[in-house]
């Protein structure tokens, strides 16, 4: 199983980013796709999930209606845009697959290696 995440992005408060998670080496429809992120001097934070067979989603209350996950399959990718971007949004954001239920970073099974997103003006 491989997870490979788009490059280190910098965006002023208020504007977008999309960052993307690209999956191989596994059937692409088996697991959930969750993300999570780590802020500087904090711990992961769960941020979402997708499931890829069918689309649904799920967010964490404190990104809900700002941030949004959608996927690919034909490109066996999942996206993650967020939108109206504060400077607390700073964080490595890192997608992950799930075989399970569990929203704990802790009980996620691969990794991706993590982009950097720095919101600062």
């Amino acid at each position: 199983v491989q997870l490979v995440q788009s490059g280190a992005e910098l965006r002023n408060p208020g504007t977008s980013v999309k960052v993307s998670c690209k999956a191989s080496g596994y059937s692409f429809i088996s697991y959930y796709i969750d993300w999570v992120r780590q802020a500087p001097g904090q711990g992961l934070e769960w941020m979402g999930r997708i499931d890829p067979e069918d689309g649904s989603t799920y967010y964490a209350d404190s990104v809900k209606g700002r941030f949004t996950i959608s996927r690919d399959n034909a490109k066996t990718t999942v996206y993650l845009q967020m939108n109206s971007l504060k400077p607390e949004d700073t964080a490595i954001y890192y997608c992950a697959t799930n075989t399970g239920s569990s929203y704990r970073p802790e009980h996620m099974d691969f990794w991706s290696q993590g982009t950097h997103v720095t919101v600062s003006s």
